[in-house]
């Protein structure tokens, strides 16, 4: 018996990014659906007629519904993934709890506000839905492989971190750190095993211009944080650079290096980081874990999702306590 999955939102995240050549499938929500054994894609809905009609003839599913609320009054998905603007999914996690859906995935950012993100936290805990915010590299292979050399102590002490986004030419720092700096908030967060506490800026995050400098460290082991945010690039960076006493580990997107601690070639009597052979993670599984994480849920109603409503709120307090 397959498990009757739905989308609202049908946009990039929802299901176009799927026809991109480059990204590792599945990379959306619809796609993300099909390719589980255990799950039905039955259904979907937009506010936009002409998604409506493109999700319907791509994926073969009915789409003409005229609410999201007759959508689920029809299909009666048990799994719903809402990848419509953060400022709708406290209404669509809300419509959904009282539809009986059992999970709903909500899209990143988790809300538009720290009270609306409260509000789903509060449904997510009431018992009656499960609520998964898709920051898809708690699901991803390289970073889980991150983290375990943090946990097994692999070059020792973790003794710093340092985060760099950048996100758009002309985008807004604060933008920026709304939209994908939840990623790299939530994983650091997730790394160190720790919130994280209340920043200091160096830097003006309201401009579209130049770099600012976000201070913090985790809440607990109090390990120093950087996070850089810069505008006026021409290409996207999302990166994490960790010290150890014996090591370092650089990951990001495409990217995954260890650096070991060494007698130095350069210096005598002196030692140096080098490059030491680490895994390649050609296929990382991020969105196919994340679905997987889903019907479990779907499956256990005892289970917490790896990426739950109260992380992405933790991500959001931390955010919104930038000033933006």
């Amino acid at each position: 018996m397959h498990i009757p999955c739905a989308v609202i939102g049908l946009g990039r995240i929802g299901s176009l990014l799927e026809s991109d050549p480059l990204r590792e499938k599945p990379c959306t929500h619809a796609g993300a659906i099909v390719d589980n054994p255990q799950c039905k894609l039955v259904g979907g809905y937009d506010i936009d007629p002409e998604r409506r009609t493109q999700f319907s003839e791509t994926w073969k599913v009915p789409t003409e519904f005229p609410s999201a609320e007759a959508m689920l009054d029809t299909l009666r998905p048990q799994i719903l993934h809402i990848a419509t603007h953060p400022d709708s999914h406290a209404y669509y996690v809300a419509l959904a709890a009282r539809k009986n859906v059992k999970v709903a995935v909500c899209e990143k950012p988790l809300a538009d506000s720290l009270s609306h993100a409260k509000r789903i936290v509060q449904l997510h805990r009431g018992g009656k839905i499960k609520v998964l915010t898709n920051h898809e590299r708690r699901y991803s292979a390289d970073y889980l492989y991150a983290q375990k050399q943090i946990r097994d102590n692999t070059f020792g002490k973790l003794l710093s971190l340092y985060g760099r986004l950048y996100f758009g030419r002309t985008t807004s720092l604060a933008t920026q750190m709304l939209h994908d700096g939840t990623h790299l908030v939530d994983i650091i967060a997730f790394l160190l095993g720790s919130p994280l506490s209340r920043p200091t800026v160096v830097g003006n995050l309201r401009r579209k211009k130049g770099t600012a400098f976000i201070h913090t460290k985790s809440e607990r082991g109090g390990i120093p944080i950087c996070i850089e945010v810069g505008a006026e690039r021409d290409h996207l960076v999302f990166e994490l650079v960790l010290s150890f006493t014996e090591g370092r580990i650089e990951i990001g997107n495409g990217i995954y290096r260890e650096y070991s601690s060494r007698e130095s070639p350069y210096y005598k009597g002196y030692r140096s980081l080098l490059p030491q052979e680490a895994p390649s993670f050609q296929k990382t599984g991020y969105f196919r874990n994340m679905m997987a994480d889903a019907v479990a849920c779907a499956l256990d109603p005892e289970r917490n999702p790896v990426s739950s409503a109260v992380d992405g709120f933790e991500a959001l307090r931390f955010i919104f306590s930038l000033g933006i």
